[in-house]
């Protein structure tokens, strides 16, 4: 249980430093000042999301939570930087974002492409919409960046469709995690990771995950 006494420093990685001279930081960057950081006396380095992202939300959008942004580099800088990090005594804490993903990730895609009745769309929260011709949302509640928490999809043969959930915005529909596959996948990702040598993640959003049951009016 080390990082109950743990002093642990966060690390914005387009802002922190920049490795490869293109004005944006990167993993390189931070490699490179792992020595700095070990010297201030900090137990650990904890990393805001570097993973593939369209960057809607400065990266808290994930498109894939296996690879690394191209803006940041890649996995072989992720693996080095890990490295150099544990020669140097330091753990590294990695942001994990499960309450949503992109609307560019794979799975909602799929879900858009494949329709209503669509298994895909049991990973995400889609609704009908109320009101005579399903034109509102499916319940009252509201963004976090302002404006109803839902969207309106347009099905594969042009109609309005299904509404889909975002707590945030629109690019980071929620996942629901009532669905069993939403628990294999992160588990997956979980190891993916701890394979790499991450030594531990903190949760985005850890409140978000469990849901009203038939999310009811806010009221």
């Amino acid at each position: 249980e080390w990082w109950r006494d743990a002093v642990i420093y966060q690390v914005y990685p387009r802002s922190f430093a920049d490795g490869n001279g293109d004005g944006m930081g990167d993993l390189a960057g931070i490699r490179a000042r792992l020595p700095y950081l070990a010297g201030l006396g900090v137990d650990a380095v904890w990393l805001s999301p570097f993973y593939a992202s369209p960057q809607a939300d400065a990266g808290y959008d994930v498109a894939d939570y296996r690879a690394i942004d191209p803006v940041f580099g890649d996995l072989h800088d992720a693996d080095a930087l890990i490295r150099d990090a544990h020669q140097l005594g330091l753990k590294v804490i990695t942001d994990l974002v499960p309450n949503h993903s992109s609307d560019r990730h794979e799975w909602f895609q799929r879900a858009l492409r494949e329709g209503p009745g669509s298994p895909l769309r049991e990973r995400y929260h889609f609704r009908p919409g109320r009101g005579t011709e399903g034109e509102l949302p499916p319940n009252d509640w509201e963004s976090i960046f302002g404006g109803p928490a839902w969207t309106r999809t347009t099905d594969p043969d042009g109609t309005p469709g299904e509404w889909y959930l975002h707590l945030f915005a629109p690019e980071q529909p929620d996942l629901n995690w009532d669905n069993r596959a939403v628990h294999d996948e992160f588990r997956s990702v979980l190891r993916f990771w701890l394979d790499m040598g991450v030594d531990g993640f903190r949760i985005d959003v850890a409140h978000g995950l469990v849901k009203a049951p038939g999310l009811p009016d806010m009221g």
